[in-house]
């Protein structure tokens, strides 16, 4: 059974901010501006998704 997927993309840059959302930005596996991946629908990347929404474009299918 296939997992379902989230494309998210980073579209502010981590710069500035808290240490533990660039570690969710990395964790995430976004590597630098306007970069799109796509990460399955669990948990955890729901957690880390939501520490750091306002630097995302989500889309979910």
């Amino acid at each position: 059974m296939a997992s379902k997927q989230i494309t998210i993309k980073l579209i502010k840059s981590p710069a500035g901010r808290l240490q533990r959302h660039r570690a969710c930005v990395r964790g995430l596996g976004l590597r630098r501006m306007h970069h799109t991946v796509s990460v399955a629908d669990t948990p955890e990347n729901r957690g880390m998704i939501n520490k750091i929404v306002d630097m995302l474009a989500i889309e979910e299918s």
